[in-house]
Parts: structure tokens; C-alpha cells; sequence
């Protein structure tokens, strides 16, 4: 199982439309996919219609070692797709992970256990520096960094790149990043704004001329378009292909492309 994070220190940065759309994606090319909701905020457990009782398990107890993972998996409405929800209750894992002394690893231990089960795992991550981002990033095979075409977005990589850099100093990551991912690239009819062009612009020109060398091999992955069609499918629970809007996919298809062949040559 290879698992790819959603990571970025800022909200509104579009982690949880890339998890999801991501995840339907493969899912619907066959493989199997388990989704991880790690935001307290739950937005990727009701994306995915999956309500949690009160006395229903959540990644709180997975993390915890309070349940065995399986038992706080669930189905969803997709084919080949499943989810470890989450609910406010999250937030309690923070103390629990600040004072395990193997917080860092706890997320990996946990999904190694039903590694087999799966073709892929994709974690939906906070959007502040925390205990579960920590973990988070701790179980990261491939991250990906999504970021609004915008000053914002530019300061969340710059953030999110400082903590990789801490994690891979005290070798607590150990994953590759796979990418950037542009979010909410803004066009008007067939011309690209000023604005997002000069702020992806700005983000390449980071990327080269940042003294940190393994950004020079950082991708910057095709945008996500700013479009009310994402919402719309993720409201309606179908794809954007399902509402005659293939051509946003397209990121989602290259990802995937990105992802298969890193997964054959694992095997």
C-alpha cells in the first residue's frame, strides 16, 4: 500500500478536494483505496456521506490502539473506496501523541496493519503545523503539497517545505514529495487572470532559485481550475465526469499516471 498525504499549512489551500477527487479517481481505475480523514474538521468524512454515532469508532481510537484498524473502517457509496472517518473528537489525540514518544510514527504503525488491504492510502491532513500533521507526514510514502494560486498559497508551501525539512532532519520523513499542486487557478473565458499567472510564476521562480536543492526537483503539478463544478460534484456525490466536466480531471488523470507507475515499480 502506498500512501500519499494532502498536506498544507494553511486552510482553504484545496487538500480536501484533491483527496477526494483523487481517491474517486483511483478507485474508479480498479485499484483499492482507503481514505483517511486526519482534520478534526471532518470535511472528507462528509464529503464521503458517512455519518459516525457517537459510539462509533474513529481514526481517535485507531490512533489510540483503542480498537484494531479494520474495525474503524467503513464502505462507502464507491465502488473499491473506504474511509477511517473522523470527528471533533480528533482533537484529543493531540495530547495522546505529544506524550507516546513515538508520535511521529504512530499513523504508520497503525495503517501497516491493513497495508495489504489496499492499493493506496490517501490521508486528508490538517491544515496547521500539529501533532497529526506530524504523524501524518511520518506515514507519507508521496506528498503532495495542494496551494492556492495566491500570496497565501506561496506562504503555505514556504511553511509546509520548512517542516518536511524538519521532519527529514530528525529522519522522521522519509517519503518523497511528489509535487505541487496549484488550486484555484483563475481564468476568464479562454486568458489565465494576471494574478495567477504572476503567483504560479512566483512559486516557479521559489522553486529554482530556493538555496535548498531537492526543490529544484519539486514538480508543479497541472492546476486545479477555480470552478464551482469541484463543490458541486462533491455536494451531488458524483464525478466531475458524471456532470460533462471531464476536462477538470485532468490533473487527477496525471497524478494518477504518477502514482501507478510508482506503484509497479514497488512491487
Amino acid at each position: 500500500m502506498q500512501v500519499i498525504s494532502c498536506l498544507s499549512l494553511s486552510g482553504g489551500m484545496g487538500k480536501t478536494t484533491c483527496s477526494f477527487f483523487l481517491g474517486l479517481h483511483l478507485s474508479k481505475l480498479g485499484y483499492k483505496v482507503l481514505m483517511v480523514d486526519s482534520d478534526p474538521q471532518s470535511n472528507l468524512t462528509f464529503y464521503l456521506s458517512i455519518g459516525v454515532e457517537a459510539d462509533e469508532p474513529t481514526l481517535l481510537e485507531i490512533l489510540r490502539k483503542q480498537i484494531e484498524v479494520e474495525e474503524g473502517i467503513y464502505a462507502t457509496k464507491y465502488s473499491n473506496l473506504w474511509i477511517i472517518p473522523s470527528d471533533d473528537a480528533l482533537n484529543q489525540a493531540q495530547e495522546y501523541l505529544s506524550n507516546s514518544g513515538m508520535g511521529a510514527v504512530v499513523m504508520k504503525k497503525r495503517l501497516a496493519e491493513v497495508s495489504q488491504m489496499f492499493d493506496f492510502c490517501i490521508i486528508d491532513s490538517p491544515p496547521q503545523r500539529s501533532q497529526i500533521s506530524l504523524t501524518v507526514l511520518g506515514a507519507t510514502d508521496r506528498l503532495l503539497i495542494p496551494a492556492e494560486v495566491s500570496s497565501k498559497g506561496i506562504n503555505s508551501i514556504c511553511r509546509t517545505l520548512d517542516l518536511v525539512d524538519e521532519q527529514v532532519e530528525i529522519e522522521a520523513f522519509a517519503g518523497k514529495i511528489l509535487g505541487i499542486l496549484p488550486f484555484r487557478e483563475r481564468w476568464v473565458g479562454i486568458r489565465q487572470t494576471r494574478k495567477s499567472k504572476e503567483s504560479l510564476e512566483t512559486i516557479r521562480l521559489f522553486l529554482e532559485e530556493e538555496s535548498r536543492p531537492a526543490l529544484k526537483r519539486i514538480k508543479i503539478l497541472p492546476s486545479l481550475i477555480e470552478s464551482e463544478q469541484f463543490k458541486k460534484a462533491m455536494d451531488s456525490g458524483k464525478t466531475l465526469g458524471e456532470l460533462g466536466h471531464e476536462d477538470l480531471e485532468y490533473p487527477f488523470q496525471q497524478i494518477s499516471k504518477l502514482l501507478s507507475s510508482s506503484l509497479v515499480t514497488t512491487v
